[in-house]
């Protein structure tokens, strides 16, 4: 089965969904919709159009290793996904990975509304190698 991969946010949510051997990111997409349960309905739909089996969320802890209102925030979205699709969700630690899909795509020349439209996406794909890396 396929492993899908969020990285939420407020108006904005990456995902990226692997391969069927759950062994490579594929597909990478971002949601542009700001209310929460249009978000995790879309999410149910397409991890079932793809038979993905687990959902993993970023969880972005602080550099100190807690929980923030944003990772409680991620923490209440995961919860609410496992209740919409009844798949496993894994919470991943996910620091650093927005400032790491800007350099990657500063360094690949995307600059200001393209940046902006697909970092989430690039979030949402080295959450899923991250994920994948681990459970190899």
């Amino acid at each position: 089965m396929r492993i899908m991969a969020v990285d939420y946010g407020d108006a904005r949510t990456g995902v990226a969904v692997s391969d069927i051997m759950g062994i490579l990111a594929g597909d990478a997409w971002t949601i542009h919709q700001p209310n929460t349960l249009k978000v995790a309905d879309i999410i149910a739909e397409e991890a079932k159009n793809r038979n993905v089996g687990t959902l993993v969320v970023g969880y972005p802890r602080n550099m100190d290793g807690t929980a923030g209102v944003r990772a409680e925030k991620c923490a209440s979205f995961g919860e609410l996904l496992r209740e919409k699709t009844g798949l496993e969700v894994v919470m991943w630690d996910e620091r650093r990975t927005t400032v790491d899909a800007h350099r990657i795509l500063s360094d690949n020349g995307a600059r200001g509304k393209k940046r902006k439209n697909t970092v989430d996406a690039v979030a949402a794909t080295l959450i899923l190698e991250g994920y994948l890396n681990r459970i190899k």
